[in-house]
């Protein structure tokens, strides 16, 4: 069962899926990403493209990493109940607790679905505000565009390890352990390649992180 007939059981907790930005080059560089992908070469799949600017490739490479977490986690929405994570966990020594700095601004304890929940919407706002992620041809990026981008990185990253520590057998269970690994490992690539998780971010997944970018 592939994971995409997977989640038509869950289609209502889905968000919908969010296109790259269509402003200058987005779905040119949307193609270059799905073609390097398909050669498997995921090293290669993360370089900037020669003579493209960095921003574009963050923004569409955010809208997509974003895409591949919400399909993921969507499968496990039945799992990932409320009374199955009543907080937002990595394992024994790392709790998440939400604060988005706007309407919570002291981190609080929720659930780990509610976690995820709140997590998806922030980003989701992030990624509809034109003023953040331009829609329009030749629209400027802000000034804070990495620093909103390195956010979002860092809070996806929250919910592949809730997934690893929480689920991982479920996952194994719904033979899709291969594509969970193979989106880490493209998230890790990219991540690292940019510097877009400071290293102590990473502890919960450690070991794994340095597998894969062979510390």
């Amino acid at each position: 069962m592939s994971l995409f007939g997977l989640g038509s059981r869950n289609q209502k907790t889905f968000r919908p899926k969010k296109n790259a930005p269509s402003g200058s080059k987005g779905a040119q560089l949307q193609r270059h990403i799905d073609a390097t992908l398909g050669s498997g070469n995921l090293r290669e799949a993360v370089r900037l493209p020669p003579g493209e600017d960095i921003n574009e490739w963050l923004a569409v490479n955010t809208v997509d990493f974003f895409n591949q977490v919400n399909i993921l986690y969507g499968t496990l929405t039945e799992f990932c109940t409320a009374a199955n994570c009543p907080t937002m966990t990595a394992g024994p020594k790392y709790e998440y607790r939400w604060a988005d700095g706007v309407t919570i601004k002291k981190p609080i304890e929720v659930s780990a679905p509610k976690y995820v929940e709140y997590l998806m919407d922030w980003i989701e706002a992030q990624l509809d505000d034109e003023l953040i992620f331009p829609q329009k041809l030749g629209a400027p990026f802000p000034p804070n565009f990495q620093d909103v981008v390195k956010t979002i990185f860092k809070r996806l990253f929250r919910v592949y390890a809730h997934i690893y520590h929480s689920h991982f057998q479920k996952i194994v269970s719904l033979k899709e352990e291969a594509h969970l690994n193979t989106c880490f490992k493209h998230f890790v690539l990219f991540t690292w390649e940019f510097r877009m998780i400071d290293r102590g971010e990473l502890a919960p997944l450690y070991d794994l992180v340095g597998s894969i970018l062979k510390l």
